[in-house]
């Protein structure tokens, strides 16, 4: 733990030297957790965080209290947070959430439809194509631009509470069984959704991405041992 997190904490001081310690701490221990450095069941002992962090233990612990709100870590009182571990339970409540508020976002998407939503989408599907299908945190945050660039443009910022924090807990299941992902062999489902909502058809978006993330759970639930969780083309 102690090389990874003092990596992640290298430069944090000159390239966010106006955040207060309880946001460099939470920024810090998020990443470290979703890209997989700091391990599913790992305990997250406060004073030796501090130490690494070179901060004192109160914005330790508020940073720790942030993640167990989003879901990344349980803070058992008495004793003490570890980090959240991974289960096909857990994936199949994260993507049954991810699916209600996700489709909902892009049927709201699909009827407010610009062409300034249509060129930066656009965009975004390219610099996601033009870079592979590699397992690295780039590529995955290259793949939530695309995504994010219909969920804002569904112009709720209630939403995007929601969503953000169920995307990233399922962001550690797509970097933990990379694998899974296969963005070269899906990039059509990806033009799907795209199409979709330049047609305004608020129907066909949702179901695009219905299929999409449902695909995607089944796959990563299949390479953890368990079931499919969704039939694909089941009217949504």
């Amino acid at each position: 733990m102690e090389s990874h997190l003092a990596v992640l904490a290298a430069g944090e001081g000159q390239t966010r030297g106006h955040r207060t310690l309880a946001e460099k701490a939470y920024e810090t221990l998020h990443a470290a957790i979703v890209s997989g450095a700091l391990r599913p069941g790992a305990r997250l002992p406060i004073e030796e965080l501090a130490q690494h962090l070179q901060m004192s233990p109160m914005p330790i612990r508020e940073a720790v209290r942030r993640l167990d709100a989003v879901g990344l870590v349980d803070n058992v009182p008495h004793r003490g947070a570890r980090v959240t571990e991974l289960s096909v339970t857990d994936l199949a409540e994260v993507y049954e959430v991810r699916l209600s508020l996700e489709c909902l976002a892009i049927r709201r998407a699909a009827a407010r439809f610009t062409e300034a939503l249509a060129r930066h989408a656009r965009e975004c599907l390219s610099d996601l194509e033009n870079r592979g299908d590699d397992a690295s945190v780039t590529t995955s945050e290259a793949h939530a631009r695309f995504h994010f660039a219909f969920y804002e443009g569904a112009e709720s910022a209630w939403l995007l509470r929601l969503i953000r924090p169920a995307w990233q807990v399922s962001e550690r299941y797509a970097l933990e069984w990379p694998q899974v992902r296969r963005l070269d062999e899906r990039a059509d489902e990806h033009r799907e959704i795209l199409a979709a909502c330049e047609a305004h058809n608020p129907d066909r978006a949702a179901a695009a991405l219905h299929h999409h993330l449902a695909t995607t759970a089944n796959s990563l639930a299949d390479a953890m041992g368990g079931g499919p969780l969704y039939q694909l083309g089941a009217h949504i």
